[in-house]
């Protein structure tokens, strides 16, 4: 009797798994994360924020994840050429971040590489849009995401958690952005 449940179980669990891999493969080959805000100041005040990786510290939602991350910057100051490295516990990783475009002040572009714990290359976009005495600040990223990150997607709803992370920065970016 035993023998028997114990097969029924191998079998039971061998179809679950092959299930969730076939429909892991099914999943969208791209990943695109985007959250806005409105920000009640001009761009020009907002903008230096995200284009000075030395500014993020004050409302990066990755900043205080790992309290003993190791930084490095290199490159320009600021704006296109500017180069961001990190390298943390399990939660941050290790990653690259460089500014490839930086049009002051409606937008800046950013080559996203991340190296620890999984592989994976973005671009991130920050885009600022004046409305009256607002600002319109949206935060995207976009990606592949290779079957690896399809299972993962499976399990974890990827948008909701970057997108948890972005409204959090962007709500840490206007409170510094509107004092």
């Amino acid at each position: 009797m035993f023998k028997k449940i114990a097969v029924v179980g191998v079998v039971l669990g061998v179809v679950i798994v092959g299930a969730v891999l076939a429909f892991a493969a099914t999943r969208p080959d791209s990943l695109h994360v985007q959250r806005v805000t409105i920000i009640k100041a001009p761009r020009e005040k907002i903008f230096p924020l995200i284009n000075d990786f030395h500014r993020w510290s004050s409302w990066s939602p990755y900043e205080n994840v790992d309290p003993a991350m190791k930084r490095a910057y290199s490159g320009a100051a600021n704006g296109a050429g500017a180069v961001y490295e990190w390298e943390g516990n399990m939660q941050i990783g290790q990653g690259r971040m460089e500014i490839t475009d930086a049009s002051h002040p409606s937008s800046v572009t950013i080559k996203l590489d991340f190296i620890k714990p999984l592989e994976g290359h973005d671009i991130a976009r920050f885009t600022l849009v004046p409305e009256g005495e607002s600002t319109t600040v949206t935060w995207t990223m976009d990606g592949p995401s290779p079957y690896v990150g399809k299972v993962i997607g499976v399990f974890v709803d990827m948008d909701s958690m970057i997108g948890d992370q972005f409204d959090s920065g962007l709500a840490k970016l206007k409170a510094i952005a509107e004092q």
